[in-house]
């Protein structure tokens, strides 16, 4: 199988410099403080290669990092993702903690490519064992002048910095993340301007997440049609799934764009206990829940998800079995986004509030004929009315789980206790 992210995950050692030199690594980035690549050759590759945002939104990289204005002159800064606070989603802290060396290549690599002498990783504050060994990596590499400065003599400057947040959800939002890192409020900027204009301190920013960074060393030692022919048609490589929930093996698999959900639900030990599959959310919490019928014939890919009626998101595969109550799970889901909103927007701050209090008074045992047509008139209000993606993200769950298990809500209103527990 073709591996890019975890390729050496069963050597020993496997985060350090010299496992990461032995199997390829830096050769990219050597080539370019060599002078033997140019900007342009990496953009072509990686618009080639079809990779895509490995941190929800699936914007093409390479076109991505086509917009930032390299010509022009003054500071221009490249920013790594690593919040990852979408739940159902440890993908990235995994990158970080065996294979850090990809993303400060992968960085280094977009420094050059966007004409960006500074960079930054932003890693999320509970990630401590992830940032103690980015940072030990990040040592190496300056001691063995990988960065800094007329990095060997090719007049090429790159200084790389970590920045730990606090912890916060709506910092993984882009905007918000560069409002941290300059000492604010993490709460998300108006959009034009957008950061590729004007980003971190006002300058032009390009942000990717931490699997999109760690993707771009191999793609360029290999090819760009090698990734893409991992993959199927729009959905170019492999890519990093989180699968958990009710399966017997719940892990991180890097697998090929395009393997079906049945064979990723066999690598991760099949049904837990024989049980029977109930639901699927397939790309983190804040995409829309799907029923067994639908997944069982669904490939995990941009497309394949979306035909399916979600999205593929951070790759984030949260497996339910038969003794799942849905309305339990809308309950948590819910709260969660009630308690990580920033409070920025009306819509957001007060119908995220009002989504938790009607499914706990459901919960409660005291639902209301009404309550159901109320959940969907206020995620409705919030769809698309909000600066941010939060709303959006509060809201989508909302419809597909009343769309896909409305009786399962109108039996604990009417009964007051859960179809499924009794």
């Amino acid at each position: 199988m073709n591996e890019v992210c975890f390729k050496n995950l069963k050597k020993d050692q496997c985060w350090s410099l010299k496992i990461y030199e032995a199997s390829g690594g830096y050769s990219s980035w050597r080539k370019i403080l060599k002078g033997e690549l140019t900007p342009e050759q990496i953009i072509d590759e990686l618009k080639l290669s079809g990779l895509r945002g490995r941190g929800g939104a699936g914007f093409p990289t390479g076109l991505k990092w086509s917009f930032m204005p390299r010509h022009s002159d003054g500071q221009k800064y490249v920013v790594c993702n690593s919040d990852e606070g979408e739940p159902g989603t440890c993908k990235d802290r995994d990158i970080l903690r065996f294979n850090p060396h990809a993303v400060i290549e992968g960085m280094a690599i977009g420094g050059f490519v966007m004409n960006a002498s500074v960079g930054y990783n932003y890693i999320r504050g509970e990630f401590m064992e992830p940032f103690k060994r980015f940072e030990s990596a990040l040592e190496e590499a300056y001691k063995a002048g990988l960065l800094g400065q007329n990095i060997n003599n090719s007049s090429i400057n790159f200084d790389l910095y970590t920045h730990l947040g606090a912890g916060a959800y709506i910092c993984g939002e882009e905007t918000a993340l560069l409002e941290s890192i300059e000492g604010k409020k993490g709460q998300p900027r108006f959009k034009p301007p957008f950061p590729a204009n004007v980003g971190l301190f006002g300058k032009p920013t390009t942000i990717n997440n931490t699997e999109s960074f760690a993707s771009v060393p191999e793609i360029l030692r290999c090819g760009g049609q090698w990734f893409a022919d991992i993959g199927v048609e729009n959905s170019g490589g492999c890519k990093l799934f989180s699968v958990s929930g009710h399966v017997t093996n719940p892990a991180n698999f890097e697998v090929p764009m395009g393997i079906s959900f049945k064979d990723l639900l066999e690598m991760a030990g099949g049904m837990r206990d024989g049980a029977k599959l109930k639901a699927v959310i397939p790309g983190g919490s804040s995409t829309p829940v799907l029923t067994a019928e639908i997944v069982m014939n669904m490939t995990m890919d941009y497309d394949g998800i979306e035909k399916a009626g979600s999205m593929l998101g951070a790759g984030s595969v949260i497996v339910m079995n038969e003794s799942t109550c849905m309305v339990e799970v809308l309950t948590r889901l819910a709260h969660f986004y009630y308690d990580e909103s920033c409070g920025q927007c009306t819509p957001c701050r007060e119908g995220t509030g009002w989504l938790y209090r009607v499914l706990k008074r459901i919960i409660d045992g005291n639902g209301r004929q009404g309550d159901i047509d109320l959940l969907l008139s206020v995620q409705n209000k919030i769809m698309g009315n909000t600066i941010c993606a939060l709303g959006d993200a509060a809201a989508m769950p909302v419809e597909s789980f009343l769309r896909n298990f409305r009786e399962e809500f109108e039996y604990y209103i009417k009964y007051r206790k859960s179809m499924v527990k009794g």
